[in-house]
């Protein structure tokens, strides 16, 4: 696949304008490819002008440009990913260009997937952030706009799905489909849907919406619509209320497809799913919080990306982190969902927190000789460009408050609507909004790399008590980072009277700190508070710690604490202590036996038991303190499933539930409940609990090939396909685990959810000694897939499949693999952060 650099789009950027695609896409020839036919019109502003197309054809059978036909090697084409155009003449040109594509199985370019529920075929397309080419000949950057006529061909029983509303040409039997012409959109907001979709339909302020999904889920389709529909309005009608643009395509379908790589993708008028968000299985209400969210986030992206796009990949934070902060923001202001923040804390903030961490961290707005090219680009959508993309908007918004905000937002829609922006363009219209200097804000939070950390110490002096907050620059895993200003609120809180294990707010202050002066102190009349919380209701993007007596009344009265997000605040802090090494891990997990079968918010108990089960217990202590540490673990689950045993908290329940079946360590007790279809006292097992608990029972070895065959046989979905998949690699059985490795790294060409399903299942802690000759043989093989087989399932080996042995060798042998030259991109930057995370779980775990 060919790699666009940065300077070569910005001379082909100054050489052309790209006014409009006809693309016709032939979905009836086979399994295997199917035809594609561009039709370009563009104009070149020089005589004499070089440039090329972009494309990844199966095949090539003709190029014709302005009449004539070019003189071509298909073969050399083909393997270069370029077709060349040169001397061109200045004015317009029309290029046509006919070839064959291969369907993938791996979410790139059209994706190819029969669902074995029914046998069905299902196509949909992923063309960011530079797969377009795989589907259509393309001048494949974000910043040549055009806009798109699509028609497709497809079997005539096929719904097909587009930017632009789809209708019927003609004869129905033809399966012929005309899209409606689109605005100006980059190449890789592309998208086409093909396939027997089941579709619900309705109406709200004269757009048309839709929702999309296999035969097979239409059941589960039907029981959420009403909902969904719900979701879309509200956050559709709040975006109506502080944006004046309106929202700017025809139409507004949202498909669930299978084996989607992302959580979503936000193609104008037709934004894609993956259909786990379809729930088959109960679910928790923060489940729903969170498909909720995606909603939001990916709605928010109709302006912010795709109304107004990004001009090169290193500004991608201009549609990550925006649509990150508006999903969050808009669910709390437009649904039931009130509490997002607490889960964006305690869930989604910590995956910027540990990105910014590590040697590969970057800043949220890069440099741009930091993206010199598509292949760093694509490494770039992770915990920075969201989550900590996202915090850092948030704390924008509380320094310059949200009416300038927004009115700098509106400006930036109305200055480059339909067009691209830079970093640049943004601060501009925001400073039009605002006398603060939004230029050494966006230098001090964008520009740098870093967590800060904030330390309170307390001195009380009689009736007088002050606290002093000591402000420490971030360090990104190379190097110290300078401080950031940070805006904060420092929450005091007292003992209830009556009940010692509550806690009361006495006071909240507003405390800004310049970032010039390494601490900040504040002063106080009166007792000091049982608690004192830095950063309460968790405003800005910081470490904080608490001060011993604070921490002594959050272990006896965490889940006493009044506000949810107060508590997020709290468990990141005990988070991040644990894992710079001043919290025992044993400390955390006494304090999660404590409070969280106390708990109410379901998002907390989440985040802290998958920490608690699958860091700490996994990783962060030594192996002889595993089987404790699990069952600490399924103690607190047990408690949370007394507390509900009345059917109270269903979600809180089933949440218990799920950890606790992975982190069984005896089998009796899951076998009683597979054998009888139900956990005593509720809930019902449905697929995925079934597949679950047969998952533990095959890490345990208490099932066998036959188990899992008879399983599969009662759900032979696609679920059920990977749920077998996981089981079979998760046998402690040395031929099960030879063919699972064969078919992760063999020639067979799994798509990327049973290599993710596969990788998930072989590794497990207790099967380090019969793994022990894979470890080395994970690096030579993981080089070689990645090389043959692409970013998306290199991707997948390395962050679903690295080995979970804690030990030096692991570290040495990841060391000498990133050594290796030519390591594909999307291999190496998941590499180096596992072996960095490998490295703190060394410098965590305790000395024998």
């Amino acid at each position: 696949m060919s790699v666009l650099t940065r300077e070569e789009a910005q001379i082909r950027a100054r050489l052309i304008e790209v006014h409009r695609y006809t693309v016709d896409l032939d979905l009836t020839r086979g399994d295997a490819r199917f035809g594609s036919t561009t039709t370009i019109r563009f104009s070149a502003r020089e005589a004499g002008a070089d440039t090329f197309v972009e494309l990844n054809p199966a095949a090539l059978h003709r190029a014709v440009l302005d009449g004539h036909d070019l003189a071509l090697d298909p073969a050399e084409i083909i393997a270069e990913g370029r077709l060349p155009l040169t001397g061109l003449a200045e004015g317009e040109h029309e290029l046509r260009v006919e070839t064959d594509m291969a369907y993938s199985r791996t979410g790139e370019g059209m994706h190819r997937f029969t669902d074995p529920a029914d046998g069905e075929t299902y196509l949909y397309t992923m063309c960011c952030m530079s797969d377009a080419p795989r589907v259509f000949a393309a001048f494949d950057q974000p910043d040549l706009k055009a806009a798109f006529d699509v028609r497709v061909t497809a079997p005539p029983r096929w719904t097909v799905l587009g930017n632009g509303i789809a209708t019927r040409d003609g004869d129905p039997a033809d399966g012929r489909w005309t899209l409606a012409s689109t605005q100006p959109i980059s190449t890789y907001l592309f998208a086409v849907a093909a396939g027997p979709y089941h579709s619900v339909h309705t109406e709200h302020a004269g757009i048309p919406f839709g929702l999309h999904v296999r035969r097979s889920l239409a059941p589960h389709l039907e029981a959420d619509a009403d909902e969904l529909f719900d979701i879309t309005r509200r956050c559709f009608d709040r975006y109506h209320e502080i944006f004046d643009e309106p929202y700017p395509f025809d139409s507004y379908d949202q498909a669930f497809v299978p084996e989607f790589n992302s959580g979503a993708m936000e193609n104008p008028g037709l934004v894609t799913f993956r259909d786990e968000f379809v729930y088959r299985s109960a679910v928790t209400d923060a489940e729903r919080q969170t498909r909720a969210m995606v909603i939001a986030h990916e709605m928010a992206h109709m302006w912010f990306g795709d109304l107004v796009t990004m001009r090169w990949w290193d500004d991608i934070w201009l549609n990550e982190s925006f649509a990150e902060y508006m999903g969050f923001q808009i669910l709390t202001e437009a649904t039931r969902y009130t509490d997002t923040w607490a889960d964006f804390g305690v869930r989604r903030k910590t995956w910027g927190y540990d990105a910014d961490q590590r040697p590969s961290t970057h800043p949220v707005a890069p440099a741009p000789e930091l993206v010199p090219d598509t292949a760093a680009a694509r490494l770039n959508f992770d915990g920075i460009s969201y989550a900590k993309g996202a915090s850092a908007l948030r704390q924008l918004v509380t320094w310059l408050g949200e009416k300038d905000f927004l009115s700098g937002i509106n400006e930036h829609f109305t200055r480059h609507r339909f067009g691209n922006a830079t970093l640049a363009d943004f601060l501009d219209s925001l400073a039009r909004s605002t006398d603060r200097d939004v230029h050494a804000w966006a230098d001090a939070w964008l520009r740098t790399t870093g967590v800060d950390t904030l330390t309170p110490a307390i001195t009380t002096d009689g009736d007088r008590w002050s606290a002093e907050i000591r402000h420490d620059g971030g360090h990104d895993g190379r190097n110290p980072a300078p401080r950031r200003p940070h805006r904060i609120a420092v929450g005091l809180y007292d003992h209830a009277p009556a009940a010692p294990h509550h806690l009361v707010l006495r006071d909240r202050v507003e405390a800004e700190l310049s970032g010039a002066e390494p601490a900040l102190t504040l002063s106080f009349t009166g007792p000091r508070p049982a608690l004192l919380l830095l950063n309460d209701g968790d405003l800005t993007y910081a470490k904080v710690r608490l001060d011993p007596a604070s921490w002594s009344a959050a272990v006896r009265a965490l889940s006493g604490l009044p506000d949810a997000v107060s508590r997020a605040t709290v468990w990141n802090a005990a988070r991040d202590m644990v894992r710079d090494g001043e919290l025992p891990g044993t400390d955390y997990l006494d304090a999660a036996r404590t409070h969280l079968p106390h708990e109410t918010d379901i998002a907390i108990v989440q985040g802290v038991l998958a920490f608690a089960r699958t860091q700490i217990a996994d990783r962060y202590l030594p192996a002889e303190q595993r089987p404790a540490a699990l069952n600490t673990i399924a103690a607190t689950c047990r408690d949370l499933l007394r507390r509900t045993e009345d059917g109270s908290g269903p979600g809180l329940r089933l949440s218990a539930v799920r950890t606790y079946i992975a982190s069984a360590t005896a089998p009796a007790e899951l076998t009683d409940w597979l054998e009888g279809d139900t956990v005593p006292g509720g809930p019902a097992l449905d697929p995925e609990l079934r597949w679950q608990i047969l998952g533990r029972l095959a890490v345990l070895g208490a099932v066998g090939p036959a188990d899992i065959d008879a399983e599969l046989a009662r759900d032979s979905s696609a679920t059920g396909q990977e749920g077998a998949a996981r089981c079979r690699a998760a046998l402690p059985d040395p031929d099960a685990k030879r063919a699972a490795w064969d078919a992760v790294f063999g020639e067979t060409a799994l798509s990327t959810y049973l290599v993710t399903a596969t990788a998930t299942g072989f590794w497990q802690p207790e099967h380090h000694d019969l793994l022990a000759d894979y470890v080395p043989r994970f690096f030579t093989d993981a080089t070689a897939t990645a090389a043959r087989r692409g970013p998306a399932i290199a991707g997948a080996i390395v962050r679903y499949g690295f080995p979970t042995t804690v030990d030096a060798t692991t570290l040495r042998l990841g060391e000498d693999c990133l050594t290796t030259p030519d390591l594909l991109p999307a291999l190496r930057r998941p590499l180096e952060d596992q072996l960095d995370d490998l490295r703190r779980a060394l410098r965590v775990r305790p000395t024998p």
